[in-house]
């Protein structure tokens, strides 16, 4: 088992080393740094929870990707908030093959990174983003990255802020999540999440969706762990953000 419910490839696998120049800017929201990016007149966002390792430059180029890659069909402003304010999973962390390793990884999943205490935080965040906007956007989307998955099957119940969802290579993966989402939801995940998770995630959904296994890509490889300097990654990276886009 995997710790603290969290994927076996989660808390094995180390994320990858990538250069990246982002297009976008940084502003406060709630006391956190905030990457932003795409046209300000736009009336569409998106709010992307990201993985353990924070700002990453393949999650930044992602953000972008989706900010500019529709720009003549359709305009996104997208905002990553930094929820570990500064303070991510450490790449030395990883793989955490030594007692000290799993301790600290362990704290960082029941204190940082506990799913339950950063979802009581979305809807103030898109608040605080919506009044530093000036009231230009109208429409919500979510897209979350393996932990940040799980934040958006906690947050796209009930009264979401969201319209529109998604999560990729999600981790912690629960059908029972499934059954309280209210708005439709795209999952793309990777060969290394648990199949019949998936299986009973996709089955459980009442809405509309889509959901899809890159069964050949590791886990986390729309974000930090995503070598893009290999074509094939590279290739279903870019996919996969086109399928986010189209869906």
């Amino acid at each position: 088992m995997a710790q603290h419910g969290h994927s076996e490839a989660c808390c094995s696998v180390p994320p990858s080393k990538h250069d990246y120049k982002e297009k976008g800017s940084y502003f406060e929201i709630d006391g956190m740094k905030t990457y932003k990016t795409g046209p300000s007149t736009a009336t569409s966002a998106i709010l992307i929870i990201y993985d353990i390792f924070g700002f990453s430059p393949q999650t930044l180029q992602g953000a972008d990707i989706l900010a500019h890659a529709d720009d003549e069909h359709h305009q996104y402003q997208v905002f990553v908030p930094d929820l570990f304010y500064g303070k991510p999973a450490d790449h030395s962390w990883y793989p955490p093959d030594t007692k000290e390793k799993g301790e600290k990884l362990g704290a960082f999943f029941q204190g940082p990174a506990a799913p339950a205490k950063t979802a009581e935080k979305i809807p103030k965040i898109v608040k605080e983003i919506e009044e530093k906007t000036g009231g230009t956007i109208k429409k919500w989307g979510g897209l979350g990255m393996c932990w940040g998955g799980k934040i958006i099957s906690m947050t796209s119940t009930d009264r979401t802020v969201f319209s529109t969802v998604a999560e990729v290579h999600p981790a912690m993966v629960d059908p029972k999540d499934a059954e309280g989402i209210t708005v439709p939801i795209c999952v793309l995940a990777s060969g290394d999440e648990d199949k019949e998770a998936v299986a009973g995630f996709e089955k459980n959904l009442k809405v509309k969706n889509h959901v899809e296994t890159y069964h050949d890509q590791v886990h986390g490889w729309m974000a930090a762990r995503g070598d893009l300097k290999d074509e094939k990654v590279r290739k279903e990276y870019e996919r996969g953000y086109k399928k986010l886009l189209d869906f």
